[in-house]
């Protein structure tokens, strides 16, 4: 690939999901472009990129926009993160709907399932508290091949072995062959759905907890004071908005501020 052709692919790539290749983004396309030169037939990436010059084969653009925004996830991510989720957030969440018996979350940048069914299974331990409750898991992505893995609950021994506790492991999910299958009662309680962050969302509807983790670190100033501005205005009052560890809010939003005593936690600025 020449260096013409990965500044078309980067544009591309900024054009239609936010993206923005960082200093491995050379290596990031020629590991990942192979597959979508597999499947279409084509010779190499460089045809590709003609291919997305061309403009003319939407199912190859849209193939291409799907292996390179896939990112990395895996169970409880960052433990001390989920250690504060559930100790304080998810507590202090549960006293506060006691009223309204409601609690919705959303996992806003889903991949293939991991973040959502991590917070499924914390919900799942405050089962007896929760009994009659309406609790949704919103689960979104821009690639729908990680979203119908997620919808499928469906996890290598690799991906299991990835920050999930044997116990939970053990408790949550059914071993079949070499994969493990996540149960019925949590894979009901995430609804998996594609969204891209660059359109508007506000359909999907308030929130008392948002994960929004290691997505700005992808996007230009811009396209990050978008995003995260229109994600704080699907949080309710005292809710919870998440980031990843090297992301953070200043000089992008004065809408929310930092939890003081909870690290990476963000609230509505005003609101207790």
């Amino acid at each position: 690939m020449t260096e013409a052709d990965y500044q078309f692919l980067s544009s591309f790539l900024r054009a239609r999901s936010g993206m923005v290749l960082n200093s491995d983004g050379h290596y990031l396309a020629r590991s990942r472009l192979p597959a979508v030169c597999r499947r279409f037939g084509l010779v190499d990436p460089a045809e590709v990129v003609a291919i997305l010059r061309n403009g003319s084969h939407p199912e190859i653009e849209a193939a291409v926009v799907e292996a390179m925004v896939i990112q990395e996830t895996f169970f409880f991510r960052d433990k001390t993160l989920f250690a504060q989720i559930h100790e304080t957030v998810l507590p202090r969440l549960v006293e506060a709907r006691a009223s309204s018996r409601r609690l919705r979350i959303w996992s806003a940048a889903a991949s293939t399932g991991q973040e959502a069914y991590s917070i499924a299974m914390m919900l799942a331990g405050l089962a007896p508290r929760l009994e009659g409750w309406t609790v949704d898991i919103v689960a979104t992505d821009l690639s729908e091949v990680a979203l119908e893995r997620g919808r499928k609950g469906l996890y290598t021994h690799f991906e299991v072995q990835r920050g999930l506790p044997i116990q939970m492991l053990l408790k949550h999910f059914t071993q079949l062959g070499d994969l493990w299958q996540i149960n019925a009662d949590l894979t009901a309680m995430v609804d998996f759905s594609r969204i891209n962050l660059l359109d508007d969302f506000s359909d999907l509807g308030t929130f008392d907890l948002i994960l929004c983790r290691n997505v700005l670190m992808y996007l230009d100033d811009r396209t990050k004071r978008d995003v995260l501005e229109r994600a704080v205005a699907r949080l309710a009052n005292d809710g919870k908005l998440i980031l990843g560890g090297v992301e953070t809010p200043l000089g992008l939003t004065e809408g929310i501020v930092a939890d003081a005593a909870l690290k990476g936690i963000y609230g509505r600025a005003g609101c207790r």
